[in-house]
């Protein structure tokens, strides 16, 4: 396909009609993305909140187990000089 028969195509193209857009075709977008701003919003609100969470349950862990703290000796030393 040329250049001079594209933009033929591209003239009987643009020549036709236009589709009808339905009538509640925009209040519906604006519900549709209503929905997904409202949705998008709570699943953020709610894995913020499961990080806090995670954050205050291993805060409360480590203030209870103090991992980076050394064990106490199994074994005590030999007793000399008694």
């Amino acid at each position: 396909m040329n250049t001079t028969e594209r933009d033929r195509v591209v003239r009987r193209v643009l020549a036709q009609s236009r589709p009808r857009v339905p009538t509640g075709l925009h209040a519906e977008a604006v519900r549709r993305g209503n929905r997904v701003l409202r949705r998008r919003a709570l699943l953020r609100r709610a894995l913020w909140l499961a990080l806090f969470a995670a954050a205050v349950a291993f805060t409360v862990w480590a203030s209870a187990v103090r991992p980076w703290a050394q064990p106490p000796s199994q074994t005590t030393p030999p007793v000399r000089g008694w």
